[in-house]
């Protein structure tokens, strides 16, 4: 328990966090590594710490007690220098980057040649407009 205290999590950092978990009376460690948002309490009893990650392209937050029995190893991978002691802004951020890829995608239709068209969404960097060649026979 010490030993957690005296990592000193910051906001901003990368940790990896192995958890036990039971499932039909065995225990098994999984670790659930991101980025530290807020750490609340710091080496009171009650500590808490909130990762987040990107698993599937979908946000995951998970808040640890910093002195669970539960919590096998702990282990800052990355430190990082941030001005906020809170970072909950990055919810937003990663949003709002989500939001503008999607706009940045247009429709582009395909003519096959036999009559069928295709209709794939391609980044507006890559859409090509395709004009029609003249046929030589």
């Amino acid at each position: 328990m010490k030993a957690r205290a005296e990592l000193g999590i910051h906001a901003g950092d990368i940790v990896r966090v192995s958890q036990k978990i039971q499932e039909k009376g065995k225990t098994r460690l999984q670790s659930f590594e991101g980025l530290v948002l807020a750490v609340k309490h710091h080496t009171e009893a009650g500590a808490t710490f909130t990762v987040r990650k990107v698993s599937s392209g979908v946000g995951v937050e998970r808040t640890f007690p910093l002195y669970s029995p539960m919590i096998e190893g702990l282990e800052i991978v990355r430190r990082s220098k941030v001005r906020r002691a809170k970072l909950y802004y990055v919810r937003e951020k990663v949003a709002r980057e989500a939001k503008r890829a999607l706009r940045r995608m247009s429709s582009v239709n395909v003519s096959l040649g036999n009559g069928e068209e295709a209709s794939a969404d391609v980044p507006a960097e890559e859409a090509v407009t395709v004009g029609t060649e003249d046929k030589k026979e």
